[in-house]
Formats: C-alpha cells, sequence, structure tokens
C-alpha cells in the first residue's frame, strides 16, 4: 500500500493523500460525501495504476478519513478546493478526475477552474446540484432553520448529516441551469438501479457539456456503488481505454 502523506490545503487543514509516481496523465481519484480514499473503487483504481505504472493520487477530504479539520465545518466550495490543491500537488502535466457521486459535480468544478490540467473525466454516478434536487422543501427547510439535517445513513453505522454551511455552498455551486463550458473527453458510468442518483442525471450532464467527446455508459442492474467485480472491471476499462487515447 502506498503511504500516507500530508498537504496543508488551507491554514490549519492537512490532507491526507497517498500518491503514486508512474507515466501520465496522473490519475486523481474524487471520493463521493463522507467518503474516503479506501474505498473499493479507489483501491482497485489504485492496484490496476501500480500495475500499469501510471501514477495515481487519492485522498481525504477535509473532515473526512485521515484529513485534518471538523466534518460538519466543510462546505462543498472547501472540498473543491481541496481537490484544486491535489492537482496542483501532482507532478505537471495533464490528470485525469475520476469522481464518484458528490465526487462527479467536484470534478466537473475542478474542470472549469483548471481547463490547463484537467485532460479528461470519468464519473461514476455523478451526482451534480444534488443540494437542489436531493433534499424535499422540508429538509431544506429544516437544514435553514437547524443548522442541520440528520439522515440514517443505509452506507453506514453514522448518521447522514448535511450542514446549512455545506448546503448553501453547494446551492451557490449548482451546474445543471446552463451549459457546462468543459471541452475534454467525459466519461459517464451509472447504474439503472441506482435509488440514490437517478441515471437521468448522467444524460444531463452529457447534454450540458460543451465537449463533443462524450460517452455515457448504463449498467442495467447496477446500485449507486458500482463496486461489485464486473462494475470495478468496467470502471478500469473505461479509465485505461480513456487514459490511452490521451
Amino acid at each position: 500500500m502506498e503511504r500516507i502523506d500530508y498537504l496543508e490545503a488551507r491554514p490549519g487543514v492537512h490532507l491526507a493523500y497517498r500518491g503514486m509516481a508512474g507515466r501520465g496523465p496522473a490519475l486523481i481519484f474524487l471520493p463521493g460525501y463522507a467518503s474516503d480514499m479506501d474505498g473499493a473503487k479507489a483501491t482497485a483504481l489504485a492496484a490496476w495504476a501500480a500495475a500499469e505504472g501510471r501514477a495515481m493520487l487519492r485522498f481525504d477530504y477535509a473532515g473526512c478519513g485521515l484529513s485534518g479539520g471538523a466534518f460538519e465545518a466543510q462546505s462543498l466550495a472547501d472540498w473543491r478546493d481541496d481537490a484544486l490543491a491535489m492537482i496542483d500537488r501532482s507532478p505537471p502535466g495533464p490528470v485525469v478526475l475520476v469522481g464518484s457521486s458528490m465526487g462527479g459535480w467536484l470534478m466537473l468544478l475542478a474542470a472549469l477552474a483548471r481547463p490547463e490540467r484537467v485532460a479528461g473525466l470519468v464519473g461514476i454516478a455523478a451526482a451534480p446540484d444534488f443540494s437542489n434536487w436531493g433534499f424535499s422543501q422540508e429538509q431544506k427547510l429544516e437544514i435553514l432553520r437547524e443548522g442541520r439535517l440528520e439522515e440514517p445513513n443505509p452506507h453506514g453505522d453514522k448518521p447522514h448529516v448535511t450542514t446549512r454551511v455545506f448546503w448553501e455552498s453547494a446551492e451557490a455551486l449548482c451546474l445543471t441551469h446552463s451549459p457546462i463550458a468543459i471541452d475534454c473527453p467525459i466519461r459517464l458510468l451509472h447504474g439503472q438501479a441506482d435509488p440514490d442518483v437517478n441515471f437521468t442525471w448522467s444524460l444531463e450532464i452529457a447534454r450540458l457539456v460543451r465537449s463533443a467527446d462524450v460517452q455515457t455508459i448504463l449498467v442495467k442492474h447496477g446500485d449507486h456503488r458500482l463496486s461489485r467485480e464486473q462494475d470495478l472491471a468496467l470502471l478500469i476499462a473505461t479509465v485505461k481505454q480513456l487514459m490511452d487515447r490521451l
């Protein structure tokens, strides 16, 4: 396993990351909401990158995993800036971003902020603008009134918490109300049985981005996590195909 290093992304906040040297473009994995760099998709890609001699970097957002900072103090803008710090930390040259769920939103924001560095995007159940469509009106009012919303977490023991700081920042960074000025190649994987993010959101991203090189791959019985053996094989094949042509 790659060693853990730390990067001071902003004063007092150190981000944990695992980096591997190798040939480029460098691969950078962006986890989902409250996820970390040691999930099934990230580790499968890291194993493939190591076997292929590819450069890869994976990391934890502030307040998540091994990184410093309080989770409930973080905003979507903070996590976008964490992703940008990792792009800037990577060796000079092009990078390919792989974003899972919320990481798919962040990869779009990062590509807009660093068009000269981001050479390709791979989304896995990408969830742009979920602060808007992912909550009922009653839930939004509770976030604004109470400062946080706590819900059962189907993927873990700890409750799923959304703060007003995060939600307000996310609302200010919504993308799908207009065309998205991204020109690099994009691949979008999405399970048609995803109960959390409808697969039509990947179709909407494909419609809105300016790039003409966009492919959307739908997995008929795939769920939100797309972490089955066949899903991971599809992810690796998709990343390899994209990176081989860059």
